[in-house]
């Protein structure tokens, strides 16, 4: 993958894993933690999101193939749910598909739990992140590309864990004003790259068009 490539990866994986748009919700499901608590659900979550991110990005092609679906209907599907979720960032409305439901997230377990559900699916690695994924193996070229894409996925991972490891500090400096601006400026840009997806999925599945 070229750097351009890898840059449109990065914009868009981090639009959608954005660690401080998630920080609100992280403290809010966290309230009457100590920090040493925050600090262990942290690194399970990294933890969990890894391993999530990995199994669909080596083996996503595989199962959507199953169903035959091909990577450019399933780039289109993609791109209609990332610009659903960016629209939402945008009007500053709940994602109940990347955040859950009111009455799911009403029903939280125990700290293991919470650490996967919640938090990792869907709020790190939803329906917008998995599609991300899958899209992105399907072009990248060989082993050497698919590392690449795990590159990406690492360095914004390894943000998160800094960022929710040290959540009360954010919590305090990071104003409502400073989320604000921050989520409707990565709904933009999440909707850019997801209007990019559709319209070279189209272009593919409909070359006439072209």
């Amino acid at each position: 993958m070229d750097t351009a490539e890898l840059t449109r990866a990065f914009g868009a994986f981090f639009a959608i894993m954005n660690p401080f748009v998630n920080l609100p919700i992280f403290l809010a499901l966290t309230a009457g933690f100590t920090v040493a608590q925050q600090r262990k659900l942290a690194a399970k979550i990294v933890l969990f999101s890894a391993i999530m991110c990995m199994v669909i990005l080596f083996a996503g092609q595989q199962i959507i193939g199953f169903f035959g679906i091909t990577i450019d209907e399933f780039r289109i599907a993609g791109g209609i749910v990332l610009a659903h979720i960016a629209w939402s960032m945008l009007n500053g409305a709940g994602i109940a598909s990347h955040h859950g439901s009111a009455d799911e997230q009403d029903h939280l377990q125990d700290l293991n739990g919470l650490a996967f559900y919640p938090i990792t699916f869907p709020m790190i690695v939803g329906p917008g992140t998995i599609a991300t994924l899958i899209i992105y193996a399907g072009h990248a070229k060989g082993v050497s590309g698919l590392l690449s894409v795990a590159g990406v996925v690492g360095v914004i991972l390894t943000m998160l864990f800094g960022v929710l490891f040290f959540a009360s500090f954010f919590g305090k400096v990071l104003t409502d004003t400073m989320r604000v601006i921050m989520t409707r400026l990565m709904g933009m840009i999440l909707l850019a790259i997801a209007v990019e997806m559709v319209v070279a999925g189209i272009k593919t599945v409909l070359p006439g068009l072209a």
